[in-house]
Protein backbone atom coordinates (compact mmCIF):
# COMPACT_ATOMS: atom_id res chain seq x y z
CA UNK A 1 0.00 0.00 0.00
CA UNK A 2 1.39 3.39 -1.02
CA UNK A 3 1.68 5.88 1.83
CA UNK A 4 -0.45 9.01 1.66
CA UNK A 5 2.26 11.06 3.42
CA UNK A 6 3.74 12.51 0.18
CA UNK A 7 0.27 13.80 -0.70
CA UNK A 8 0.05 15.53 2.68
CA UNK A 9 3.52 17.05 2.29
CA UNK A 10 2.67 18.31 -1.18
CA UNK A 11 -0.61 19.80 0.02
CA UNK A 12 1.16 21.46 2.94
CA UNK A 13 3.76 23.08 0.68
CA UNK A 14 1.11 24.20 -1.79
CA UNK A 15 -0.88 25.74 1.06
CA UNK A 16 2.19 27.71 2.17
CA UNK A 17 2.82 28.89 -1.38
CA UNK A 18 -0.81 29.95 -1.73
CA UNK A 19 -0.62 31.89 1.53
CA UNK A 20 2.60 33.60 0.48
CA UNK A 21 1.12 34.73 -2.83
CA UNK A 22 -2.12 36.01 -1.28
CA UNK A 23 -0.35 37.88 1.53
CA UNK A 24 2.06 39.45 -0.95
CA UNK A 25 -0.83 40.50 -3.16
CA UNK A 26 -2.82 41.99 -0.27
CA UNK A 27 -0.10 43.59 1.85
CA UNK A 28 2.83 44.65 -0.32
CA UNK A 29 1.11 47.61 -1.97
CA UNK A 30 -0.27 48.80 1.38
CA UNK A 31 3.20 48.58 2.92
CA UNK A 32 4.66 50.67 0.11
CA UNK A 33 1.94 53.27 0.61
CA UNK A 34 2.56 53.48 4.37
CA UNK A 35 6.32 53.70 3.86
CA UNK A 36 5.96 56.56 1.38
CA UNK A 37 3.47 58.29 3.67
CA UNK A 38 5.86 58.01 6.61
CA UNK A 39 8.75 59.46 4.64
CA UNK A 40 6.50 62.30 3.52
CA UNK A 41 5.51 63.03 7.12
CA UNK A 42 9.16 63.17 8.15
CA UNK A 43 9.88 65.59 5.32
CA UNK A 44 6.98 67.82 6.39
CA UNK A 45 8.22 67.73 9.97
CA UNK A 46 11.68 68.90 8.91
CA UNK A 47 10.17 71.69 6.82
CA UNK A 48 8.05 72.92 9.74
CA UNK A 49 10.92 72.73 12.26
CA UNK A 50 13.95 74.04 10.43
CA UNK A 51 16.07 73.93 13.60
CA UNK A 52 16.27 70.16 13.17
CA UNK A 53 18.18 68.29 10.52
CA UNK A 54 17.53 64.83 9.15
CA UNK A 55 20.18 63.19 11.34
CA UNK A 56 18.63 64.57 14.54
CA UNK A 57 15.20 63.37 13.45
CA UNK A 58 16.51 59.89 12.67
CA UNK A 59 18.12 59.72 16.10
CA UNK A 60 14.84 60.66 17.75
CA UNK A 61 13.01 58.01 15.72
CA UNK A 62 15.60 55.49 16.89
CA UNK A 63 14.92 56.50 20.51
CA UNK A 64 11.21 55.94 19.96
CA UNK A 65 11.83 52.50 18.46
CA UNK A 66 14.09 51.48 21.34
CA UNK A 67 11.47 52.65 23.83
CA UNK A 68 8.81 50.60 22.08
CA UNK A 69 11.04 47.53 22.04
CA UNK A 70 11.52 47.90 25.81
CA UNK A 71 7.77 47.97 26.31
CA UNK A 72 7.51 51.73 26.91
CA UNK A 73 4.67 53.31 24.97
CA UNK A 74 5.93 56.59 23.40
CA UNK A 75 2.46 58.09 23.77
CA UNK A 76 1.48 59.82 26.97
CA UNK A 77 3.95 60.75 29.71
CA UNK A 78 5.73 59.27 32.71
CA UNK A 79 2.44 58.78 34.54
CA UNK A 80 1.50 55.88 32.28
CA UNK A 81 0.76 52.72 34.27
CA UNK A 82 3.64 50.29 34.68
CA UNK A 83 3.94 47.31 32.38
CA UNK A 84 5.19 45.27 35.32
CA UNK A 85 2.53 45.68 37.96
CA UNK A 86 1.05 42.41 39.22
CA UNK A 87 -1.84 42.29 36.76
CA UNK A 88 0.37 42.94 33.73
CA UNK A 89 3.06 40.58 35.05
CA UNK A 90 0.44 37.86 35.48
CA UNK A 91 -0.68 38.43 31.89
CA UNK A 92 2.92 38.29 30.67
CA UNK A 93 3.55 35.04 32.56
CA UNK A 94 0.54 33.57 30.80
CA UNK A 95 1.85 34.58 27.38
CA UNK A 96 5.16 32.90 28.19
CA UNK A 97 3.88 29.47 29.26
CA UNK A 98 1.24 29.41 26.49
CA UNK A 99 3.94 30.34 23.91
CA UNK A 100 1.79 33.19 22.57
CA UNK A 101 4.63 35.70 22.93
CA UNK A 102 3.10 38.91 21.61
CA UNK A 103 6.52 40.56 21.33
CA UNK A 104 5.43 43.97 22.59
CA UNK A 105 6.91 43.28 26.03
CA UNK A 106 9.93 41.28 27.15
CA UNK A 107 12.38 41.23 30.07
CA UNK A 108 15.07 43.88 29.74
CA UNK A 109 17.34 42.82 32.61
CA UNK A 110 19.76 39.91 32.37
CA UNK A 111 18.28 38.38 35.52
CA UNK A 112 14.78 38.68 34.06
CA UNK A 113 15.86 37.09 30.78
CA UNK A 114 17.56 34.14 32.51
CA UNK A 115 14.54 33.61 34.76
CA UNK A 116 12.27 33.76 31.71
CA UNK A 117 14.24 30.93 30.06
CA UNK A 118 13.94 28.58 33.03
CA UNK A 119 10.39 29.69 33.75
CA UNK A 120 9.39 28.75 30.20
CA UNK A 121 11.46 25.54 30.33
CA UNK A 122 9.27 24.17 33.10
CA UNK A 123 6.16 26.25 32.45
CA UNK A 124 5.52 25.21 28.84
CA UNK A 125 5.32 21.45 29.64
CA UNK A 126 3.21 22.27 32.71
CA UNK A 127 0.89 24.35 30.52
CA UNK A 128 0.61 21.54 27.96
CA UNK A 129 -0.25 19.04 30.70
CA UNK A 130 -2.83 21.43 32.14
CA UNK A 131 -4.40 22.10 28.75
CA UNK A 132 -4.44 18.38 28.07
CA UNK A 133 -6.40 17.70 31.23
CA UNK A 134 -8.66 20.67 30.57
CA UNK A 135 -9.26 19.40 27.06
CA UNK A 136 -10.21 15.99 28.44
CA UNK A 137 -12.69 17.66 30.76
CA UNK A 138 -14.20 19.59 27.86
CA UNK A 139 -14.26 16.39 25.86
CA UNK A 140 -15.93 14.33 28.59
CA UNK A 141 -19.30 14.32 26.81
CA UNK A 142 -17.95 14.52 23.27
CA UNK A 143 -17.77 11.23 21.36
CA UNK A 144 -14.53 10.14 19.82
CA UNK A 145 -13.91 10.64 16.13
CA UNK A 146 -14.35 6.96 15.37
CA UNK A 147 -17.78 6.79 17.00
CA UNK A 148 -18.71 10.05 15.31
CA UNK A 149 -18.04 8.40 11.96
CA UNK A 150 -19.85 5.18 12.87
CA UNK A 151 -22.87 6.77 14.59
CA UNK A 152 -23.33 10.19 13.05
CA UNK A 153 -26.82 10.91 14.39
CA UNK A 154 -26.32 11.57 18.10
CA UNK A 155 -22.66 12.47 17.80
CA UNK A 156 -23.26 15.19 15.25
CA UNK A 157 -25.68 16.90 17.63
CA UNK A 158 -23.12 16.81 20.47
CA UNK A 159 -20.37 18.03 18.17
CA UNK A 160 -22.57 20.87 16.90
CA UNK A 161 -23.43 21.94 20.46
CA UNK A 162 -19.76 21.82 21.44
CA UNK A 163 -18.67 23.90 18.46
CA UNK A 164 -21.48 26.46 18.70
CA UNK A 165 -21.10 26.98 22.46
CA UNK A 166 -17.34 27.35 22.24
CA UNK A 167 -17.57 29.66 19.25
CA UNK A 168 -19.95 31.95 21.12
CA UNK A 169 -17.93 31.96 24.36
CA UNK A 170 -14.46 32.29 22.88
CA UNK A 171 -14.78 33.82 19.41
CA UNK A 172 -18.04 35.78 19.11
CA UNK A 173 -18.71 37.46 22.47
CA UNK A 174 -15.12 38.41 23.51
CA UNK A 175 -14.61 40.75 20.52
CA UNK A 176 -17.65 42.69 21.71
CA UNK A 177 -15.98 43.22 25.08
CA UNK A 178 -12.65 44.15 23.54
CA UNK A 179 -14.34 46.54 21.13
CA UNK A 180 -16.04 48.30 24.03
CA UNK A 181 -12.99 48.43 26.33
CA UNK A 182 -10.21 48.99 23.79
CA UNK A 183 -12.09 51.03 21.22
CA UNK A 184 -11.40 48.53 18.43
CA UNK A 185 -13.79 47.60 15.68
CA UNK A 186 -15.46 44.22 15.94
CA UNK A 187 -13.28 42.91 13.11
CA UNK A 188 -10.13 43.98 14.94
CA UNK A 189 -11.40 42.37 18.14
CA UNK A 190 -12.19 39.12 16.33
CA UNK A 191 -8.78 39.19 14.69
CA UNK A 192 -7.08 39.66 18.07
CA UNK A 193 -9.19 36.87 19.59
CA UNK A 194 -8.28 34.25 17.00
CA UNK A 195 -4.62 35.26 16.71
CA UNK A 196 -4.33 34.99 20.49
CA UNK A 197 -6.15 31.70 21.02
CA UNK A 198 -4.28 30.08 18.15
CA UNK A 199 -1.01 31.14 19.90
CA UNK A 200 0.12 32.98 16.75
CA UNK A 201 0.40 36.20 18.76
CA UNK A 202 1.68 38.83 16.34
CA UNK A 203 1.56 41.58 18.96
CA UNK A 204 -0.02 44.20 16.71
CA UNK A 205 -3.08 44.16 18.99
CA UNK A 206 -2.66 43.63 22.74
CA UNK A 207 -5.22 44.35 25.43
CA UNK A 208 -4.60 46.88 28.17
CA UNK A 209 -1.81 48.85 26.47
CA UNK A 210 -3.53 52.11 25.54
CA UNK A 211 -2.15 54.86 27.85
CA UNK A 212 -5.19 57.04 27.19
CA UNK A 213 -7.58 54.51 28.73
CA UNK A 214 -8.16 53.59 32.34
CA UNK A 215 -8.40 49.84 32.85
CA UNK A 216 -9.65 48.05 35.93
CA UNK A 217 -6.75 46.29 37.76
CA UNK A 218 -7.95 42.75 37.05
CA UNK A 219 -8.72 43.35 33.36
CA UNK A 220 -5.61 41.67 31.97
CA UNK A 221 -5.72 38.92 34.60
CA UNK A 222 -9.27 38.02 33.57
CA UNK A 223 -8.15 38.12 29.96
CA UNK A 224 -5.35 35.67 30.78
CA UNK A 225 -7.86 33.25 32.34
CA UNK A 226 -10.10 33.55 29.27
CA UNK A 227 -7.06 32.80 27.09
CA UNK A 228 -6.29 29.57 28.98
CA UNK A 229 -9.80 28.13 28.55
CA UNK A 230 -9.99 29.40 24.97
CA UNK A 231 -6.68 27.72 24.18
CA UNK A 232 -7.98 24.37 25.43
CA UNK A 233 -11.17 24.67 23.38
CA UNK A 234 -9.51 25.80 20.16
CA UNK A 235 -6.75 23.20 20.53
CA UNK A 236 -9.44 20.52 20.77
CA UNK A 237 -11.14 21.92 17.68
CA UNK A 238 -7.84 21.91 15.80
CA UNK A 239 -7.18 18.31 16.89
CA UNK A 240 -10.60 17.19 15.67
CA UNK A 241 -10.05 19.04 12.39
CA UNK A 242 -6.61 17.47 11.95
CA UNK A 243 -8.00 13.98 12.68
CA UNK A 244 -10.83 14.49 10.19
CA UNK A 245 -8.42 15.73 7.52
CA UNK A 246 -6.01 12.87 8.15
CA UNK A 247 -8.81 10.30 8.07
CA UNK A 248 -10.22 11.83 4.87
CA UNK A 249 -6.84 11.69 3.14
CA UNK A 250 -6.26 8.12 4.28
CA UNK A 251 -9.69 7.01 3.07
CA UNK A 252 -9.27 8.75 -0.29
CA UNK A 253 -5.78 7.34 -0.79
CA UNK A 254 -6.86 3.86 0.31
CA UNK A 255 -9.81 3.93 -2.11
CA UNK A 256 -7.53 4.91 -4.96
CA UNK A 257 -5.26 1.97 -4.09
CA UNK A 258 -8.27 -0.37 -4.02
CA UNK A 259 -9.43 0.97 -7.38
CA UNK A 260 -6.04 0.28 -8.88
CA UNK A 261 -6.00 -3.19 -7.37
CA UNK A 262 -9.50 -3.95 -8.66
CA UNK A 263 -8.49 -2.68 -12.09
CA UNK A 264 -5.55 -5.05 -12.16
CA UNK A 265 -7.80 -7.94 -11.05
CA UNK A 266 -10.35 -7.13 -13.76
CA UNK A 267 -7.60 -7.00 -16.33
CA UNK A 268 -6.40 -10.44 -15.32
CA UNK A 269 -9.95 -11.82 -15.43
CA UNK A 270 -10.51 -10.40 -18.90
CA UNK A 271 -7.46 -12.13 -20.32
CA UNK A 272 -8.25 -15.40 -22.12
CA UNK A 273 -7.49 -18.47 -20.08
CA UNK A 274 -4.35 -20.22 -21.25
CA UNK A 275 -4.57 -23.92 -22.20
CA UNK A 276 -3.50 -26.15 -19.36
CA UNK A 277 -1.64 -29.44 -19.68
CA UNK A 278 -3.26 -32.28 -17.78
CA UNK A 279 -0.73 -34.43 -15.97
CA UNK A 280 -2.18 -37.71 -14.86
CA UNK A 281 -1.52 -38.82 -11.33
Amino acid sequence: QISWTPLLVLGYLLYLLLGAMVFQLLEKQAETHFRDQFQLEKLKFLQNYTCLDRQALEQFVQVLMEAWEKGVNPEGNSTNPSNWDFSNSFFFAGTVVTTIGYGNLSPSTVAGQIFCVFYALFGVPLNLAFLNQLGKALNAHLLTLERWVQKPGRAQVQLAIFLITGTLLFLVFPPLVFSYVEGWSYGEGFYFTFITLSTIGFGDYVVGTNPNKHYIPVYRSLTAIWIVFGLAWLALVFNVGADLMERYLQIKWHRSDLSLAEGDTTKLEDEPEQPRIHIPS
